[in-house]
């Protein structure tokens, strides 16, 4: 990301949201076999976090969906240093789903 906040900016950070999300439900399927299905998706960070007792990747989840509203629906861009937070977080939940499902 070459400058401090613009549209590809706002698009990585929505596609963190995402991946992160996605990331936990698989991490859920895999562990309880089930997920999700409400629209707050902190209560997904709540059952990610009843199901793994994994504090880390919990809160990689709770933190990124912070990032959800401005990076989807704001009328504003995402300033480069928040998406790469969030693709940070998304990193942790990614990699964790990844060792979970075993790819």
């Amino acid at each position: 990301m070459s400058g401090d906040s613009g549209p590809e900016a706002t698009v990585a950070t929505g596609n963190a949201v995402l991946a992160g999300i996605a990331a936990a439900d698989a991490i859920t399927c895999i562990a309880a076999g089930r997920r999700h299905r409400g629209a707050d998706h902190r209560d997904a960070a709540a059952l990610l976090l009843e199901v793994t007792g994994d504090r880390r990747i919990s809160g990689a989840l709770r933190e990124l969906v912070d990032f959800k509203d401005v990076a989807h629906y704001g009328v504003g861009n995402v300033r480069a240093q928040r998406a790469r937070a969030a693709l940070r977080r998304a990193e942790v939940l990614v990699e964790a789903a990844r060792e979970r499902v075993g790819l």
